[in-house]
Protein backbone atom coordinates (compact mmCIF):
# COMPACT_ATOMS: atom_id res chain seq x y z
CA UNK A 1 0.00 0.00 0.00
CA UNK A 2 0.86 3.62 -0.48
CA UNK A 3 -0.61 6.47 0.78
CA UNK A 4 -2.47 9.26 -0.77
CA UNK A 5 0.00 12.02 0.44
CA UNK A 6 2.64 9.92 -1.04
CA UNK A 7 0.35 9.62 -4.60
CA UNK A 8 0.25 13.04 -4.35
CA UNK A 9 3.34 14.31 -4.28
CA UNK A 10 4.32 11.80 -6.75
CA UNK A 11 2.27 13.71 -9.39
CA UNK A 12 2.88 16.60 -8.53
CA UNK A 13 6.64 16.09 -9.16
CA UNK A 14 6.01 14.25 -12.46
CA UNK A 15 3.95 17.16 -13.34
CA UNK A 16 6.71 19.60 -12.78
CA UNK A 17 9.22 17.15 -15.28
CA UNK A 18 9.93 18.76 -18.80
CA UNK A 19 9.83 16.82 -21.39
CA UNK A 20 11.53 18.44 -24.60
CA UNK A 21 9.41 17.10 -27.77
CA UNK A 22 11.98 15.81 -30.41
CA UNK A 23 10.18 17.70 -33.45
CA UNK A 24 9.43 14.76 -35.17
CA UNK A 25 6.18 13.83 -36.55
CA UNK A 26 5.73 10.44 -34.20
CA UNK A 27 2.08 10.41 -34.11
CA UNK A 28 0.53 8.97 -36.64
CA UNK A 29 -2.97 9.35 -35.92
CA UNK A 30 -5.23 9.89 -32.61
CA UNK A 31 -8.09 8.04 -32.14
CA UNK A 32 -11.69 9.86 -31.14
CA UNK A 33 -13.50 6.64 -29.90
CA UNK A 34 -13.32 5.39 -26.51
CA UNK A 35 -10.90 2.67 -27.22
CA UNK A 36 -8.07 1.90 -24.64
CA UNK A 37 -4.47 3.07 -26.67
CA UNK A 38 -1.39 1.32 -26.48
CA UNK A 39 1.90 2.64 -26.91
CA UNK A 40 4.65 -0.38 -26.45
CA UNK A 41 8.33 -0.74 -27.32
CA UNK A 42 11.78 -1.23 -26.06
CA UNK A 43 12.95 1.58 -22.76
CA UNK A 44 13.86 4.72 -24.41
CA UNK A 45 12.40 4.30 -27.57
CA UNK A 46 10.52 7.70 -27.44
CA UNK A 47 7.04 6.15 -25.82
CA UNK A 48 7.09 9.16 -23.21
CA UNK A 49 7.91 11.59 -25.41
CA UNK A 50 4.80 10.09 -27.41
CA UNK A 51 2.44 9.98 -24.71
CA UNK A 52 3.34 13.72 -24.04
CA UNK A 53 2.48 15.15 -27.39
CA UNK A 54 -0.91 13.10 -27.36
CA UNK A 55 -1.75 15.13 -23.89
CA UNK A 56 -0.17 18.39 -26.06
CA UNK A 57 -3.04 17.85 -28.47
CA UNK A 58 -6.03 17.03 -26.36
CA UNK A 59 -7.84 19.42 -24.42
CA UNK A 60 -8.09 17.23 -21.42
CA UNK A 61 -4.35 16.46 -20.14
CA UNK A 62 -3.69 16.12 -16.08
CA UNK A 63 -4.25 12.67 -15.92
CA UNK A 64 -1.04 11.43 -16.44
CA UNK A 65 0.87 9.30 -13.77
CA UNK A 66 4.29 7.26 -14.55
CA UNK A 67 4.37 4.28 -12.77
CA UNK A 68 8.52 3.69 -13.55
CA UNK A 69 9.64 5.72 -10.33
CA UNK A 70 11.40 3.67 -7.35
CA UNK A 71 8.69 5.54 -4.86
CA UNK A 72 6.28 3.36 -6.15
CA UNK A 73 7.42 -0.11 -5.18
CA UNK A 74 4.87 -0.34 -2.62
CA UNK A 75 1.99 1.27 -5.19
CA UNK A 76 -0.58 -2.53 -5.45
CA UNK A 77 -3.68 -2.88 -7.68
CA UNK A 78 -6.07 -1.56 -4.29
CA UNK A 79 -4.31 1.51 -4.89
CA UNK A 80 -5.06 2.93 -8.47
CA UNK A 81 -8.25 3.94 -6.63
CA UNK A 82 -5.93 6.42 -4.59
CA UNK A 83 -4.53 7.94 -7.68
CA UNK A 84 -8.07 8.39 -9.02
CA UNK A 85 -9.22 9.96 -6.28
CA UNK A 86 -5.99 12.29 -6.14
CA UNK A 87 -6.49 12.88 -9.84
CA UNK A 88 -10.13 14.33 -9.03
CA UNK A 89 -9.21 16.23 -5.98
CA UNK A 90 -5.99 17.95 -7.85
CA UNK A 91 -7.63 19.12 -11.42
CA UNK A 92 -11.23 18.07 -11.34
CA UNK A 93 -13.38 15.47 -13.17
CA UNK A 94 -11.79 14.47 -16.27
CA UNK A 95 -12.02 10.96 -18.41
CA UNK A 96 -8.56 11.36 -20.06
CA UNK A 97 -5.92 9.01 -18.42
CA UNK A 98 -1.92 8.89 -19.86
CA UNK A 99 -0.34 5.68 -17.84
CA UNK A 100 3.56 5.28 -18.42
CA UNK A 101 5.41 1.93 -17.90
CA UNK A 102 1.81 0.77 -16.60
CA UNK A 103 2.99 -2.59 -16.54
CA UNK A 104 4.79 -2.31 -13.65
CA UNK A 105 1.74 -2.79 -11.68
CA UNK A 106 0.39 -6.24 -11.14
CA UNK A 107 -3.46 -6.52 -12.06
CA UNK A 108 -3.08 -2.91 -13.68
CA UNK A 109 -5.05 -4.25 -17.04
CA UNK A 110 -8.50 -4.23 -13.79
CA UNK A 111 -8.35 -0.93 -13.45
CA UNK A 112 -7.90 0.30 -16.92
CA UNK A 113 -10.98 -2.14 -18.11
CA UNK A 114 -13.41 -0.64 -15.09
CA UNK A 115 -12.35 2.86 -16.34
CA UNK A 116 -13.06 1.88 -19.81
CA UNK A 117 -16.17 0.64 -18.86
CA UNK A 118 -16.95 3.88 -17.28
CA UNK A 119 -16.35 5.31 -20.85
CA UNK A 120 -13.24 7.25 -20.10
CA UNK A 121 -9.91 7.58 -22.91
CA UNK A 122 -7.05 5.58 -21.90
CA UNK A 123 -3.21 6.22 -22.88
CA UNK A 124 -0.66 3.42 -21.97
CA UNK A 125 2.88 2.92 -23.13
CA UNK A 126 4.90 -0.39 -21.72
CA UNK A 127 8.44 -1.63 -22.48
CA UNK A 128 7.43 -5.54 -21.76
CA UNK A 129 5.82 -7.08 -24.74
CA UNK A 130 4.28 -10.81 -23.58
CA UNK A 131 2.70 -8.84 -20.18
CA UNK A 132 1.18 -6.08 -22.27
CA UNK A 133 -0.03 -9.15 -25.10
CA UNK A 134 -1.10 -11.38 -22.04
CA UNK A 135 -3.30 -8.55 -19.96
CA UNK A 136 -4.76 -7.19 -23.02
CA UNK A 137 -5.75 -10.22 -24.21
CA UNK A 138 -7.49 -11.53 -21.20
CA UNK A 139 -9.11 -8.64 -19.94
CA UNK A 140 -9.47 -5.86 -22.74
CA UNK A 141 -9.69 -8.22 -25.83
CA UNK A 142 -11.43 -5.82 -28.40
CA UNK A 143 -11.26 -3.28 -26.64
CA UNK A 144 -7.68 -1.78 -27.61
CA UNK A 145 -5.09 -0.45 -30.20
CA UNK A 146 -1.63 -1.07 -30.00
CA UNK A 147 1.33 0.79 -31.58
CA UNK A 148 4.88 -0.59 -31.52
CA UNK A 149 7.39 2.04 -31.21
CA UNK A 150 11.17 1.41 -32.30
CA UNK A 151 14.22 3.60 -31.85
CA UNK A 152 14.48 6.32 -35.28
CA UNK A 153 14.02 5.12 -38.83
CA UNK A 154 16.03 6.68 -41.04
CA UNK A 155 13.80 8.97 -42.13
CA UNK A 156 13.29 10.09 -38.40
CA UNK A 157 17.17 10.58 -38.43
CA UNK A 158 17.36 13.02 -41.55
CA UNK A 159 14.27 15.03 -39.99
CA UNK A 160 16.16 15.35 -36.27
CA UNK A 161 19.32 16.36 -38.14
CA UNK A 162 17.08 19.31 -40.67
CA UNK A 163 18.28 17.24 -43.11
CA UNK A 164 15.77 17.45 -46.51
CA UNK A 165 14.45 14.17 -46.92
CA UNK A 166 13.85 13.28 -50.97
CA UNK A 167 10.68 12.02 -52.29
CA UNK A 168 11.56 11.61 -55.81
CA UNK A 169 13.80 8.85 -56.28
CA UNK A 170 15.97 10.93 -59.24
CA UNK A 171 18.49 12.84 -56.84
CA UNK A 172 21.03 15.02 -58.17
CA UNK A 173 24.96 13.97 -56.86
CA UNK A 174 25.35 16.60 -54.19
CA UNK A 175 22.02 15.42 -52.83
CA UNK A 176 22.75 11.62 -52.95
CA UNK A 177 26.06 11.83 -51.55
CA UNK A 178 24.95 14.19 -48.78
CA UNK A 179 22.17 11.29 -48.30
CA UNK A 180 25.00 8.11 -48.27
CA UNK A 181 27.14 9.76 -45.85
CA UNK A 182 23.65 10.76 -43.49
CA UNK A 183 23.30 7.11 -44.18
CA UNK A 184 26.18 5.83 -42.78
CA UNK A 185 26.23 8.06 -39.72
CA UNK A 186 22.99 6.05 -38.99
CA UNK A 187 24.60 2.91 -39.64
CA UNK A 188 26.79 3.45 -37.23
CA UNK A 189 24.81 4.92 -34.55
CA UNK A 190 21.21 3.58 -34.73
CA UNK A 191 18.43 5.49 -34.37
CA UNK A 192 18.05 5.87 -30.17
CA UNK A 193 16.60 9.32 -29.39
CA UNK A 194 19.05 10.67 -26.95
CA UNK A 195 21.77 9.06 -28.10
CA UNK A 196 21.95 10.34 -31.06
CA UNK A 197 21.55 14.26 -29.33
CA UNK A 198 24.21 13.10 -26.88
CA UNK A 199 26.69 10.95 -28.66
CA UNK A 200 27.35 9.54 -25.24
CA UNK A 201 28.19 5.80 -25.29
CA UNK A 202 27.70 5.61 -21.95
CA UNK A 203 24.25 6.35 -22.27
CA UNK A 204 23.71 3.16 -24.11
CA UNK A 205 25.69 0.84 -21.87
CA UNK A 206 23.32 2.70 -19.24
CA UNK A 207 20.38 1.66 -21.34
CA UNK A 208 21.67 -1.74 -21.61
CA UNK A 209 22.51 -3.06 -18.43
CA UNK A 210 19.40 -1.19 -17.28
CA UNK A 211 17.22 -3.35 -19.56
CA UNK A 212 19.23 -6.77 -18.55
CA UNK A 213 19.39 -5.99 -14.95
CA UNK A 214 15.43 -4.62 -13.96
CA UNK A 215 13.19 -6.09 -17.22
CA UNK A 216 15.47 -9.61 -17.54
CA UNK A 217 17.02 -10.38 -14.47
CA UNK A 218 14.43 -9.03 -11.66
CA UNK A 219 11.01 -9.36 -12.78
CA UNK A 220 11.60 -12.83 -13.83
CA UNK A 221 13.66 -14.02 -10.63
CA UNK A 222 16.41 -14.88 -12.36
CA UNK A 223 19.56 -14.78 -10.48
CA UNK A 224 22.79 -15.77 -13.09
CA UNK A 225 23.40 -12.75 -14.94
CA UNK A 226 26.82 -14.07 -16.15
CA UNK A 227 24.67 -16.59 -18.74
CA UNK A 228 22.31 -13.65 -19.57
CA UNK A 229 25.19 -11.23 -20.38
CA UNK A 230 27.32 -13.77 -22.26
CA UNK A 231 24.20 -14.98 -24.72
CA UNK A 232 23.44 -11.18 -24.93
CA UNK A 233 26.95 -10.58 -25.73
CA UNK A 234 27.14 -13.47 -28.18
CA UNK A 235 23.81 -13.06 -30.16
CA UNK A 236 24.69 -9.16 -30.88
CA UNK A 237 28.11 -10.53 -32.00
CA UNK A 238 26.11 -12.75 -34.22
CA UNK A 239 23.44 -10.74 -35.08
CA UNK A 240 21.68 -12.40 -38.67
CA UNK A 241 23.18 -15.87 -38.46
CA UNK A 242 21.59 -18.92 -37.80
CA UNK A 243 21.28 -20.21 -34.03
CA UNK A 244 19.85 -22.93 -32.05
CA UNK A 245 18.97 -23.48 -28.67
CA UNK A 246 21.24 -26.70 -28.29
CA UNK A 247 24.34 -25.31 -29.72
CA UNK A 248 23.67 -21.85 -27.34
CA UNK A 249 23.53 -23.95 -24.36
CA UNK A 250 27.45 -25.15 -24.50
CA UNK A 251 28.61 -21.54 -25.58
CA UNK A 252 27.00 -19.74 -22.52
CA UNK A 253 27.48 -22.96 -20.10
CA UNK A 254 24.03 -24.29 -19.52
CA UNK A 255 22.75 -27.50 -19.21
CA UNK A 256 19.18 -27.64 -21.62
CA UNK A 257 18.35 -25.83 -24.53
CA UNK A 258 14.82 -25.04 -22.53
CA UNK A 259 16.92 -23.04 -20.06
CA UNK A 260 17.94 -21.18 -23.34
CA UNK A 261 14.43 -20.78 -24.99
CA UNK A 262 13.30 -18.93 -21.78
CA UNK A 263 16.24 -16.46 -21.70
CA UNK A 264 15.36 -15.84 -24.95
CA UNK A 265 11.58 -15.00 -24.51
CA UNK A 266 12.86 -12.72 -21.28
CA UNK A 267 15.07 -10.76 -23.72
CA UNK A 268 12.88 -10.74 -26.53
CA UNK A 269 10.10 -9.94 -24.40
CA UNK A 270 11.95 -6.29 -23.56
CA UNK A 271 11.88 -5.90 -27.23
CA UNK A 272 15.95 -5.77 -27.65
CA UNK A 273 16.09 -8.67 -29.58
CA UNK A 274 13.84 -10.54 -32.16
CA UNK A 275 13.82 -14.04 -33.61
CA UNK A 276 12.73 -14.81 -36.71
CA UNK A 277 11.61 -18.63 -38.04
CA UNK A 278 12.53 -20.12 -41.39
CA UNK A 279 8.56 -20.40 -43.51
CA UNK A 280 7.55 -23.59 -43.41
CA UNK A 281 3.83 -24.49 -44.09
CA UNK A 282 3.99 -26.85 -40.89
CA UNK A 283 4.00 -25.20 -37.50
CA UNK A 284 5.70 -27.51 -35.90
CA UNK A 285 8.68 -27.50 -38.26
CA UNK A 286 9.36 -23.71 -37.87
CA UNK A 287 9.58 -23.96 -34.14
CA UNK A 288 12.21 -27.20 -34.47
CA UNK A 289 14.42 -24.81 -37.05
CA UNK A 290 17.53 -22.83 -36.31
CA UNK A 291 16.43 -19.17 -36.31
CA UNK A 292 17.85 -15.94 -36.98
CA UNK A 293 18.19 -13.63 -34.50
CA UNK A 294 17.95 -9.14 -34.89
CA UNK A 295 18.23 -6.22 -32.60
CA UNK A 296 16.63 -3.62 -31.97
CA UNK A 297 18.74 -1.06 -32.81
CA UNK A 298 22.71 -1.30 -34.56
CA UNK A 299 24.04 1.39 -31.92
CA UNK A 300 22.89 -0.91 -29.18
CA UNK A 301 24.34 -4.13 -31.01
CA UNK A 302 27.69 -2.35 -31.65
CA UNK A 303 28.16 -1.22 -27.96
CA UNK A 304 26.98 -4.98 -26.83
CA UNK A 305 28.84 -6.65 -28.88
CA UNK A 306 31.94 -7.28 -31.69
CA UNK A 307 32.15 -6.51 -34.70
CA UNK A 308 34.46 -5.07 -37.58
CA UNK A 309 33.73 -4.21 -41.13
CA UNK A 310 33.33 -7.59 -42.68
CA UNK A 311 30.11 -7.60 -40.44
CA UNK A 312 28.52 -5.16 -42.71
CA UNK A 313 26.29 -7.31 -44.68
CA UNK A 314 24.72 -8.97 -41.15
CA UNK A 315 24.30 -5.77 -39.85
CA UNK A 316 22.56 -4.04 -42.80
CA UNK A 317 20.44 -7.12 -42.83
CA UNK A 318 19.37 -6.43 -39.09
CA UNK A 319 18.31 -3.16 -40.33
CA UNK A 320 16.75 -3.95 -42.92
CA UNK A 321 15.15 -6.04 -40.80
CA UNK A 322 13.48 -3.73 -38.17
CA UNK A 323 12.39 -1.27 -40.90
CA UNK A 324 10.39 -4.99 -42.04
CA UNK A 325 9.42 -4.86 -38.69
CA UNK A 326 8.69 -0.96 -38.25
CA UNK A 327 6.70 -1.56 -41.23
CA UNK A 328 4.64 -4.16 -39.71
CA UNK A 329 5.18 -6.89 -41.76
CA UNK A 330 5.25 -10.81 -41.40
CA UNK A 331 9.15 -11.81 -41.58
CA UNK A 332 11.07 -15.48 -41.98
CA UNK A 333 13.39 -16.71 -43.47
CA UNK A 334 13.69 -18.82 -46.54
CA UNK A 335 16.40 -21.92 -46.81
CA UNK A 336 15.47 -24.92 -49.13
CA UNK A 337 18.25 -25.44 -51.82
CA UNK A 338 19.72 -21.78 -50.81
CA UNK A 339 18.95 -19.15 -48.53
CA UNK A 340 16.81 -15.80 -48.90
CA UNK A 341 17.09 -13.17 -46.04
CA UNK A 342 13.44 -12.74 -46.02
CA UNK A 343 10.21 -13.97 -47.41
CA UNK A 344 7.17 -11.65 -46.16
CA UNK A 345 3.66 -13.10 -45.47
CA UNK A 346 0.28 -12.00 -46.00
CA UNK A 347 -2.41 -13.73 -44.96
CA UNK A 348 -1.31 -17.46 -45.62
CA UNK A 349 0.81 -16.82 -48.60
CA UNK A 350 4.27 -15.06 -49.00
CA UNK A 351 4.36 -12.09 -51.42
CA UNK A 352 7.59 -10.62 -51.35
CA UNK A 353 11.53 -12.08 -51.41
CA UNK A 354 14.32 -9.71 -50.34
CA UNK A 355 17.94 -10.37 -50.11
CA UNK A 356 20.49 -8.08 -48.44
CA UNK A 357 24.39 -7.76 -49.00
CA UNK A 358 26.62 -5.00 -48.38
CA UNK A 359 27.92 -5.22 -52.00
CA UNK A 360 27.88 -7.81 -54.68
CA UNK A 361 30.55 -6.59 -57.11
CA UNK A 362 31.72 -9.96 -56.26
CA UNK A 363 31.46 -12.38 -58.42
CA UNK A 364 31.05 -14.89 -55.55
CA UNK A 365 28.61 -12.71 -53.45
CA UNK A 366 26.52 -12.21 -56.50
CA UNK A 367 25.87 -15.44 -57.45
CA UNK A 368 24.86 -16.33 -53.90
CA UNK A 369 22.50 -13.85 -53.09
CA UNK A 370 20.98 -14.17 -57.05
CA UNK A 371 20.22 -17.71 -56.37
CA UNK A 372 19.04 -17.98 -53.02
CA UNK A 373 16.51 -15.23 -54.29
CA UNK A 374 15.53 -17.11 -57.59
CA UNK A 375 15.25 -20.27 -55.04
CA UNK A 376 12.51 -18.16 -53.10
CA UNK A 377 10.76 -16.93 -55.94
CA UNK A 378 10.71 -20.30 -57.66
CA UNK A 379 8.95 -21.22 -53.97
CA UNK A 380 6.74 -19.22 -53.63
CA UNK A 381 5.65 -18.21 -57.24
CA UNK A 382 6.71 -14.73 -57.42
CA UNK A 383 8.35 -12.93 -60.62
CA UNK A 384 10.10 -10.28 -58.92
CA UNK A 385 12.60 -9.96 -56.52
CA UNK A 386 14.59 -7.22 -54.58
CA UNK A 387 18.22 -7.53 -53.67
CA UNK A 388 19.38 -4.25 -51.23
CA UNK A 389 22.67 -3.11 -50.89
CA UNK A 390 24.92 -0.34 -49.69
CA UNK A 391 25.25 1.60 -53.25
CA UNK A 392 24.25 -0.77 -56.06
CA UNK A 393 21.65 0.07 -57.89
CA UNK A 394 20.13 -1.88 -61.47
CA UNK A 395 17.52 -4.57 -62.63
CA UNK A 396 17.96 -7.27 -64.23
CA UNK A 397 16.18 -10.37 -65.64
CA UNK A 398 17.47 -13.45 -64.38
CA UNK A 399 15.94 -16.80 -65.88
CA UNK A 400 12.31 -15.33 -66.46
CA UNK A 401 12.61 -13.07 -62.94
CA UNK A 402 12.78 -9.62 -62.60
CA UNK A 403 15.17 -8.72 -59.73
CA UNK A 404 15.69 -4.79 -58.59
CA UNK A 405 18.86 -4.24 -56.83
CA UNK A 406 18.47 -1.35 -54.79
CA UNK A 407 20.54 0.75 -52.46
CA UNK A 408 19.12 0.34 -48.38
CA UNK A 409 18.98 3.68 -47.98
CA UNK A 410 16.62 4.43 -51.06
CA UNK A 411 14.74 1.70 -49.98
CA UNK A 412 14.80 2.95 -45.60
CA UNK A 413 13.35 5.91 -47.35
CA UNK A 414 10.75 4.67 -49.82
CA UNK A 415 11.96 6.01 -53.19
Amino acid sequence: MISKREISQIVADQRALHFKADDLPRLKSTNTDREVEVVSGIRRCGKSTLLHEIRSKNIEKDYYFNFDDDRLVKFAVEDFQLLHEVFIELFGKQSTFYFDEIQNIEGWERFVRRLHDYNNKIYITGSNASMLSRELGTHLTGRFYQTELYPFSFHEFLLLNKQLVPSNPIINTEEKVSIHSSFIEYFNKGGFPFYLQSNSYQYLKSLYESIIYRDVLVRNGLKNDKEILELVHYLSSNTSKLVSYNGLTKIIGVKNASTVKSYIDFIQDTYLIFTVNKYDRSLKKQLLNPKKTYFIDLGLAREIGFHHSEDNGRLLENLVFIELKRRGREVFYHNQKYECDFVIKEKNSIVEAIQVSWTIQNDTTRKRELYGLLDALSTYGLTEGLILTDEEEDTIKEKGYTIHIKPAWKWLLNI
